[in-house]
């Protein structure tokens, strides 16, 4: 292997090693932030205490009515103010369900909300029921403005107007007139619920200012993977707006993070490693003012708490209705894009350079080799066998660039020689050199940078890949996490509590591709040949925690390149044949061919009468 096609490998191992750096680095400078931002949350829960208290001692019927939900904490001065409420029973709480194929979701009469949803064909890491959310870990509720008071959902009792398979109605009546009616219905797409909000007749009960509502969604996820830090690290809130393509979303690895969103919002998602639960508006949100908010605790009790504060229009009409939907499914590339919302994107597959290598090849591959073979290992082995052989020719090219270049070695160190330390001299004698025997500085340099494009677009794909999730091959238990196949009990810096075997095997792979071309590397300097073998060992400590599916990829890669140069120098590159054409080439006299911007240069001084031919001596 030549010095160019060392240069190759150590860009792409820059590129990739920086690109690595960047994403694992900006948690710690967003923590600077937590304290302040901390800060202002307890400043606004104060202000909103002290604005409950208020509204408490202003509306004493609100408050003896029960209808205010705000937890009022009051001073020993602040207790009278409320001590005249009275206890009233609370209704008992009924629960009622609709299922398919796809989902269980159960719905709860306290607040006509979605209560729970068992996503049927999961399990969690610990072989348990797949729970997106469990029952009192959510919220979601409307808060109304009424003549007389302030209304909040989920604290009224709805009861059952209609119930089908696929379709349930719940209905609340206010005493003064008029009702709220929310409409689920199972659809055939088994992921998705579409979701009707009404308000029936409640134009003469609603405050005249009022016209808008408020909603409120709020999810606590729990821990459905193997290991909370890389469940927790890609765990975050997503949106679109109607009127953009691209979608945006929180920083995923700030452990708070909040925005305010404009008008025409057309859907949030919460979203986790594998699982999301997303609320669409079809037509678009049009008022402005949703804010969202992800915070991810410290503790192990929970992935991270996430909020959605909405601003519903309200046009005083005698009904008024908002449709909507819920996805509650799997982050599965198809089935995300057969929705035709755009929410496949929220997959993270990288930049837009990379990822066209992930849609248009590696998942087509993917999903139709998984309709013929159940064994994940197997259809990975075949994936990077297909890819390998779509770069031979690149990869050939650049095998044969070294080879040339290792005949070249014996007259390139004698020109170094002779111009003895005059550096621009030597490049100068050997531009010459490579020109007389027909060899590219750069032709091993640049076939391996193809490379570049799927390397990375695999690094995302294989850890976002639902695909491999709990499938299992050979010692490895689940492919989309690291396999731990030797347990420390301890941690080490930058390693971790264990050493995945399938890890290993790439380093190792790595290292000994290296040892194999020295006999090419005999020219590079010691500082180049100590980053050469110290690239396996670095790569050892990054991908420890990755998903195995990716070090086994790559040690795939790197085993079958191992065994074309090995066949490429045994059975199909002659050397004695290409040192009979350089010698050839030598002999024959070279004739450098303009390129276009030479020519256009001319072009220009011959109209400015100057003669091209003097420019060129």
């Amino acid at each position: 292997m030549d010095k160019n096609s060392i240069i190759g490998y150590v860009l792409i191992f820059v590129i990739f090693a920086g690109w690595l750096l960047y994403n694992s680095n900006q948690q710690e400078l967003l923590k600077q932030e937590q304290a302040i931002e901390q800060a202002k949350q307890d400043s606004i829960a104060e202000v909103k205490r002290l604005d409950s208290l208020e509204y408490a001692k202003n509306h004493p019927k609100a408050v003896e009515n029960n209808i205010v939900g705000e937890a009022i904490e009051t001073s020993t001065s602040d207790t009278q103010a409320v001590q005249a409420a009275p206890v009233i029973e609370e209704t008992p709480e009924e629960f009622y369900q609709l299922e398919n194929d796809k989902l269980v979701v159960q719905f709860s009469s306290k607040g006509g909300i979605v209560n729970k949803v068992n996503v049927k064909q999961y399990k969690r890491s610990d072989s348990t029921d797949l729970i997106l959310f469990e029952s009192g870990k959510n919220e979601f509720s409307y808060t109304l403005n009424l003549k007389d008071r302030i209304v909040r959902t989920n604290e009224l009792d709805f009861k059952v107007q209609s119930q089908s398979d696929n379709q349930l109605i719940l209905v609340y009546t206010f005493p003064e007139g008029g009702s709220i009616e929310q409409d689920y219905t199972l659809t055939e797409e088994g992921y998705l619920i579409d979701y009707d909000f009404r308000m029936v007749g409640m134009q003469n009960t609603m405050a005249r200012k009022a016209n808008s509502y408020d909603l409120n969604w709020a999810l606590e996820l729990p821990l459905q993977e193997r290991t909370l830090e890389n469940e927790r690290r890609v765990s975050t809130v997503y949106y679109k707006y109607k009127s953009e393509e691209d979608i945006d979303y929180l920083s995923e690895t700030s452990e708070d993070d909040e925005d305010d969103l404009q008008g025409g919002v057309h859907w949030i998602g919460f979203k986790q490693q594998f699982f999301m639960s997303t609320l669409i508006f079809p037509e678009g949100l049009e008022e402005s003012g949703t804010s969202i908010s992800v915070e991810k605790p410290e503790t192990a009790e929970y992935v991270a708490n996430m909020v959605a504060d909405m601003s519903v229009p309200y046009s005083f009409g005698e009904v008024d209705v908002h449709s909507m939907q819920f996805y509650f499914g799997p982050n599965h590339y198809k089935t995300l894009k057969n929705l035709d919302i755009e929410l496949e994107k929220t997959i993270q597959l990288g930049h837009w350079t990379f990822s066209w290598v992930n849609k248009l090849i590696v998942i087509p591959i993917f999903n139709w080799l998984s309709k013929f073979i159940s064994s994940y290992g197997i259809i990975i082995l075949l994936l990077t066998l297909f890819i390998k052989l779509v770069l031979i020719l690149p990869m050939y090219k650049s095998y044969l660039s070294t080879a040339k270049m290792k005949l070249l070695k014996p007259e390139l160190e004698e020109i170094k020689e002779k111009a003895g330390g005059d550096m621009t001299k030597v490049q100068q004698e050997q531009m010459k050199l490579y020109k007389k025997v027909g060899v590219s500085p750069f032709g091993g340099c640049l076939p391996q940078l193809v490379q570049l494009p799927i390397l990375i677009a695999l690094f995302r794909f294989f850890p976002s890949s639902i695909e491999l999730r709990q499938k299992s091959f050979l010692w490895a238990e689940d492919l989309s996490t690291y396999d731990d196949w030797l347990k420390f009990g301890f941690d080490i810096p930058l390693l971790g509590d264990h050493l995945s075997l399938f890890t290993v095997l790439m380093a190792a792979s790595s290292l000994l591709y290296t040892i194999y071309n020295q006999q090419s590397q005999a020219s590079m300097n010691n500082q180049m040949k100590y980053i050469m073998y110290l690239m396996p060992v670095m790569l050892l400590f990054w991908f420890n925690s990755y998903a195995a599916g990716l070090s086994y990829y790559y040690f795939l890669a790197n085993m079958i390149t191992f065994g074309q140069n090995v066949i490429f120098s045994k059975f199909i590159v002659d050397e004695d044949k290409i040192r009979k054409e350089m010698e050839a080439n030598k002999k024959k006299k070279v004739t450098v061919k303009q390129s276009r911007f030479q020519k256009k240069l001319e072009e220009m001084a011959k109209k400015k009468g100057v003669d091209p031919k003097k420019l060129r001596r």
